[in-house]
């Protein structure tokens, strides 16, 4: 070949290489530690540790993009919210609307006019990520799925989903734009796994549900990772021909908490199995050391007005650090208060303690492990005739 050729191809291609490296293509992202690797397989990506909400792998994270049924994790964030703030009650029955009961695509198929419970509707969003309980729960919630989709939204604004906009309640194709991002996504899924009561209907893997005129609608979890990887505990797909293959879900060993989410995947199996690859790449390379559980005693304090001079008291919940793999632990420093008033009862909460971790300050609730009467006015003169 002719060097005035040869010349130019040789330069094009080294050039290439340099945008480009080998195994990768463009727009592509990889992340490798401890001999696991992460490429992106789908619009966006975001993975992060539950507790501290500390990121370990993203690509595209804040990129706008349709989610499909990943918007249901908002609409069970707002049930869960009501159901907490007691505006709203698990065995409550709701009258379906024939415009709930109308409602296309994943469905749980309920009867217009029929009672089912807001167990039995949180159930069908969760497990088998049903449309027409969606829009029976928003009617009941706010009155209009209008209503209730504004309070998604300023729900999105509490989160900080600074780049999450809904239209439904649902994640149907919507005349109204309607966008999310893989980190926004993932922030409102870490949200959900703060209401203990979601893990009870997301590990529900089949069921006969019986409907009050006595139907039987089979259910089956939509999240197939529930059964196919070990520690997951909880998720939410969605699809559309827009979305994509989307997946935001959660899995936990040795007491740490992962959220991995994937946003327009390529296919149904591809999501499962980039999430699955984040889940691993998490629990190989992090863990959460546990100081002290919830319960362990950390000292004892003094108690004023009280025969009772002392008691010990323990963590109200885990004192933990989450690093990576191998690194050097930080001396764990706990401060106590140095007295506390009776009266005070077995397992109250009767103040807090402080403890540092890589320079940042903490608190964690402090227990007391016995009962300390206040002092009668018997136990004041027997302390004066004592000192007699």
């Amino acid at each position: 070949m002719n060097k005035k050729i040869l010349l130019p191809i040789v330069l094009l291609a080294l050039s290439l290489l340099v945008i480009f490296p080998m195994g990768m293509s463009a727009g592509a992202s990889s992340q490798t530690m401890a001999g696991h690797s992460l490429q992106a397989s789908g619009f966006g990506e975001y993975l992060s540790e539950y507790n501290t909400g500390e990121v370990l792998y993203q690509h595209n994270a804040d990129a706008k993009h349709e989610i499909a049924s990943m918007v249901k994790i908002m609409t069970a964030n707002l049930i869960f919210d009501a159901i907490d703030e007691g505006k709203l009650s698990y065995d409550e029955m709701i009258t379906i609307s024939k415009e709930a009961s109308a409602m296309g695509g994943s469905q749980m198929f309920l009867d217009a006019g029929a009672q089912y419970s807001v167990s039995d509707l949180i159930k069908g969003i969760i497990v088998v990520s049903a449309n027409d309980a969606s829009y029976a729960m928003a009617e009941r919630l706010s009155g209009s799925v209008d209503a209730f989709v504004a309070k998604m939204n300023d729900k999105a604004a509490e989160l900080g989903m600074v780049n999450t906009k809904f239209a439904n309640c649902t994640g149907l194709p919507s005349e109204s734009e309607q966008y999310s991002t893989a980190k926004d996504v993932n922030i409102m899924t870490r949200s959900l796994m703060s209401h203990p009561k979601y893990f009870q209907y997301a590990s529900i893997w089949m069921e006969d549900y019986k409907h009050p005129s006595g139907r039987i609608t089979q259910f089956v979890n939509t999240n197939k990772l529930l059964k196919q990887y070990s520690g997951c505990i909880g998720g939410k797909t969605g699809y559309t021909d827009k979305a994509g293959h989307c997946l935001s879900a959660c899995a936990e060993r040795n007491g740490m908490k992962v959220v991995a989410t994937i946003v327009g995947g390529s296919d149904s199996k591809s999501r499962f199995n980039q999430v699955r690859a984040m889940f691993d790449y998490s629990f190989a390379n992090y863990v959460n050391k546990v100081y002290y559980k919830q319960g362990d005693v950390l000292g004892s304090v003094n108690v004023k007005k009280s025969p009772i001079k002392s008691i010990e008291v323990a963590c109200g919940g885990d004192i933990t650090k989450f690093s990576q793999v191998g690194a050097s632990a930080e001396d764990l420093q706990i401060v106590l208060p140095s007295e506390v008033k009776a009266p005070i009862k077995k397992g109250d909460v009767i103040g807090v303690a402080t403890y540092m971790i890589d320079g940042k300050e903490h608190t964690v609730e402090l227990i007391a492990m016995q009962d300390a009467r206040k002092s009668t006015f018997l136990d004041i003169l027997k302390g004066v005739t004592g000192e007699w």
